[in-house]
């Protein structure tokens, strides 16, 4: 076998883990494969003889890509970094949605939507060390920072991450089952269930945009919100529990975009009141943050 095929069934080896880890600093598919196809052709351009761990290297190789690319998004529009997650750039190619939407899943959806939200080198740093273990010295070189600067890039990008609740952790976690429960109520398309976490005065509000004609923006009772969450089961599958102005609410984020928001009023265990918010400008004024895991 010639070196460069050898060159080439090394780096097969480590493609799926390159893949991964551009994708989520990335967020697209589309985006994470021209990150590891960039990484092979700096690999065929370099000199490794002397490269006693390739995985690493190149770890680090796909890493600066996506930081590039990353920093060329933000130079492309003039939104802050991640408040609206772009669409993969056309390509030519033919991305699975069925693949990408399981991929995001793996990651949480919540967690793509907030990643979002930080700057490229908070992104890159919290990343490849929360998520890889990558040293952060080994990150400082990478975005051109010094250890402890990378340091502090990536305990604020965890802070961001994690959030601050607005209520207190007791109440928190019983907050997150009423949400639990009723997402999955809406779900399955489960009346009862949905029944049994709303509160019998229950008001819906939801955006103009969002609904049918002749559809109220305002809905009220359990019966009759019942019938409009309902609804809500065919974009179920894409939403995920998360904190959304430092209470439990839900994000519906396909593939993480983030296209819906919902805020969720919780008194005495029952729903009193939820939002439906899919307005851009408004979604870009959430605090969104991840909840943690339920013990």
């Amino acid at each position: 076998m010639d070196e460069h095929n050898l060159l080439a069934e090394r780096f097969e080896t480590h493609r799926g883990h390159l893949r991964t880890v551009a994708y989520r600093m990335l967020g697209s598919l589309n985006d994470a494969d021209d990150a590891v196809q960039e990484t092979w052709l700096r690999l065929n351009r370099s000199d490794t003889s002397e490269v006693e761990n390739l995985a690493g290297w190149l770890t680090k190789v796909v890493a600066r890509v996506c930081l590039d690319m990353l920093r060329s998004r933000t130079a492309r529009r003039d939104d802050p970094v991640g408040w609206v997650v772009p669409e993969p750039a056309p390509t030519g190619r033919q991305t699975d949605p069925e693949q990408e939407a399981l991929l995001a899943e793996s990651v949480g959806l919540a967690l793509l939507v907030v990643l979002e939200r930080l700057t490229p080198a908070e992104r890159i740093a919290f990343v490849l060390h929360d998520m890889f273990a990558v040293p952060f010295d080994e990150i400082a070189a990478i975005v051109e920072r010094s250890t402890d600067s990378a340091k502090k890039l990536a305990s604020r990008a965890r802070q961001r991450v994690k959030g601050t609740a607005a209520v207190p952790d007791v109440d928190l976690f019983w907050h997150r089952q009423v949400v639990d429960a009723f997402l999955a109520a809406a779900r399955g398309r489960d009346l009862n269930g949905l029944l049994a976490v709303l509160d019998p005065g229950v008001v819906r509000r939801a955006e103009r945009a969002l609904l049918p004609p002749g559809t109220p923006t305002v809905v009220r009772g359990a019966r009759a919100v019942v019938e409009e969450t309902v609804v809500l089961a065919e974009k179920a599958r894409f939403a995920e529990v998360a904190l959304v102005n430092g209470v439990p609410g839900i994000l519906v984020a396909p593939g993480g975009r983030l296209l819906i928001a919902l805020t969720i009023t919780i008194t005495d265990g029952k729903i009193t009141e939820y939002e439906v918010i899919a307005d851009p400008a408004r979604l870009r004024q959430l605090d969104l943050a991840v909840l943690p895991q339920v013990p």
